[in-house]
């Protein structure tokens, strides 16, 4: 149930909204009649200021007057277009999550109370803060001679974002109620995403394990890795890792000061993003100029890892597959990819969903590929969504978004880039991996070993049901009553296939034993 102070915090955000013209920014073309009424009335209420300026500014005054956890949700919401529209995703993923800073006095104390040391028994040196985000801000530090970068929680802004959340939550339950088209996109759910998300990027040991994660998967690949974490110094509240000198990917003068090849920094970027989603099942959510440095010797370092999505192996599969089928113009594969996985309502015809997806397909395969945008793309797939009453699915979202960022940093770096062709080698490996003769066997020797490891456990599972027996026997003796006929037919049963049952699961155990031998 939402509280009183919902509701006013809500009319604030609205009052804001309008005030800095992003309600009469809003997209008057298929959208409810209400909407355009609402731009009218909001009209001499909005800022002269405002009307001179692009609506991502618009965008980011508004947010700048909300406060941290505006910010955090328009992040948040620029990864789900689905939710706010691609034009709307691009204006938010722009926004600046530039903050003041707080008093570093704070962050000492935060920094001892969520680590239990005194900070001089921590750092050699403790600094200003050079850096400050809506959740965070960033102290450099020296431990041991080494220099480390020290990330410490925002004071209060767990409460704050508590009672923010709430006026989302009555927001989304408007949403569903008043506008019956929308319940589709799920927006009380959206909200309990971005609830959860933002909570985990609250708890800064989480961000710790992610970097650890993503450094595992990562340690053999060719120019890209991310900061080692210092365990004994993170907690709750603070994550120190690894300093990195390196030029924001966002700095081309930079880069090519420093004499780094931007067309190899954009092929190694997308590359690392491919192989991150399709081998790990696990990637950056907020790939970001900002969040990109490239180090001295030419390699890409991903920072801020607060934001995460995983694939499991299915969902891999499936994206394999729809890739592979829009390279070879295979759109009925495509589009039964879509009922296998159970994106489009079974009542929905293959054959129409086919052709929805032919007229995405073939002017991609009219263009120039490095002319193709992703953004495009993406608008082109929601408008099918749409039509075909598909649910939204969260983590695909979040990886379309992703996709399109990356691209539009590889495209910073070399105007050209043709996406396509750099994916090629991770995507075309992939696919041979795991979707050709490789997969077959893998797949036969996984089912071997859960076979060995079923016929292991058979003995166990025959001493289980001779128990239960005896105790479905004790029962019908003491609670149950039969008469004689039954009770005779049901011993006889029982007594023929606890015969046959245990000849049979023998049999099948020395078989499952003797294929795992001659496959191994």
């Amino acid at each position: 149930m939402s509280t009183i102070g919902a509701y006013f915090r809500l009319v604030r955000v609205g009052w804001v909204l309008v005030r800095e013209g992003v309600v009469s920014a809003l997209p008057s073309q298929d959208m409810p009649p209400a909407i355009g009424v609402l731009k009218s009335l909001a009209e001499p209420f909005t800022r002269f200021r405002a009307k001179k300026q692009a609506r991502s500014a618009r965008l980011s005054r508004a947010v700048d007057r909300l406060g941290p956890s505006y910010v955090k949700i328009g992040q948040f919401l620029a990864t789900r277009p689905d939710v706010v529209g691609v034009d709307w995703a691009l204006d938010l993923s722009m926004l600046q999550d530039r903050m003041p800073f707080f008093p570093t006095e704070t962050a000492r104390i935060a920094i001892e109370g969520s680590l239990g040391r005194p900070i001089d028994d921590l750092f050699a040196e403790f600094g200003e803060p050079i850096a400050a985000a809506s959740i965070a801000q960033v102290h450099p530090a020296r431990v041991a001679g080494k220099k480390v970068a020290v990330k410490v929680v925002r004071p209060g802004v767990r409460q704050r974002f508590a009672h923010d959340i709430e006026s989302m939550y009555l927001l989304a339950r408007m949403q569903e109620r008043l506008i019956p088209s929308s319940r589709r996109l799920r927006p009380v759910e959206v909200t309990r995403t971005l609830e959860q998300t933002t909570k985990v990027e609250m708890d800064l040991r989480l961000e710790a394990a992610a970097l650890s994660e993503i450094a595992e998967n990562t340690k053999n690949d060719p120019g890209f890795r991310v900061p080692e974490v210092d365990w004994e110094r993170t907690g709750r509240d603070v994550i120190t890792m690894e300093w990195i000198d390196g030029v924001k990917m966002s700095d081309l003068a930079g880069l090519r000061a420093a004499g780094h090849d931007l067309d190899r920094l954009a092929e190694t970027l997308i590359q690392s993003f491919l192989r991150h989603t399709l081998r790990d099942g696990f990637f950056h959510g907020d790939m970001h100029p900002g969040n990109l440095f490239v180090d001295p010797v030419g390699t890409i370092v991903a920072v801020d890892m607060g934001i995460v999505g995983r694939l499991g192996k299915k969902e891999r599969r499936f994206l394999a597959e729809i890739l592979y089928g829009f390279i070879i113009r295979d759109y009925r594969r495509v589009a039964e990819v879509h009922f296998e996985a159970g994106y489009v309502p079974s009542h929905h015809d293959v054959a129409s969903f086919a052709q929805a997806i032919r007229a995405i397909g073939e002017p991609i395969h009219g263009q120039p590929a490095e002319t193709i945008s992703m953004a495009r793309l993406l608008a082109l797939l929601f408008e099918v969504t749409d039509l075909f009453e598909m649910e939204t699915r969260p983590e695909l979202i979040m990886l379309q978004k992703t996709m399109v960022v990356v691209e539009g940093v590889s495209r910073i770096l070399n105007p050209r880039f043709n996406m396509w062709k750099a994916a090629e080698p991770v995507v075309g490996d992939w696919i041979r991996d795991n979707l050709g003769p490789k997969r077959v066997v893998s797949d036969l020797r996984d089912g071997v070993k859960a076979a060995v490891k079923l016929a292991e456990a058979l003995p166990e599972i025959a001493a289980k049901t001779e128990k239960l027996h005896h105790e479905v026997v004790q029962m019908s003796e003491h609670g149950l009553r039969f008469d004689a006929q039954t009770a005779e037919a049901i011993g006889k049963s029982e007594a023929r296939h606890s015969r046959s049952g245990r000849v049979a699961l023998w049999i099948i155990a020395l078989c499952l034993v003797y294929l795992a031998f001659a496959i191994g």
